[in-house]
């Protein structure tokens, strides 16, 4: 039986917020310690969160750190996301976009790209300038 704490609440709010950015499970922490969340509050919650589905984790290139992103949005359903290797920030390709380019692979290499948890690294136009 899951039960819904008030860490759980606080973690899910924060992930909420910050749809748009992966962080470790340190960086969640130091974000939340006005809430008084212990770092293993964090990790455990974090493990359930991924097991619902609610949240991705991910490692960055050219980084062993694990970094973990908020899904259960209606933002990342069916859509491919664009992550910037250098500031972090996640962006949903437009359903358009997304679509065009599932369809290419399948049909140039007959493999069928999941959507929800594809992401495509790069470096975004603010870190570019």
């Amino acid at each position: 039986m899951q039960y819904n704490t008030k860490q759980r609440e606080v973690l899910m709010s924060f992930f909420e917020s910050h749809h748009d950015q992966a962080f470790s499970a340190e960086e969640i922490a130091e974000q939340l310690k006005s809430e008084k969340i212990s770092i293993s509050a964090v990790y455990r919650n974090l493990a359930e969160l991924e097991k619902d589905g609610k949240i991705r984790k991910n490692i960055k290139s050219g980084n062993r750190k694990i970094f973990y992103q908020f899904v259960d949005c209606d933002e990342c359903k069916g859509h491919l996301h664009l992550t910037c290797t250098k500031c972090g920030k996640t962006e949903h390709l437009p359903d358009a976009d997304s679509n065009k380019i599932v369809k290419s692979v399948l049909q140039n290499s007959n493999f069928n790209l999941d959507s929800d948890s594809t992401i495509l690294y790069g470096v975004c136009e603010k870190c570019r300038k």
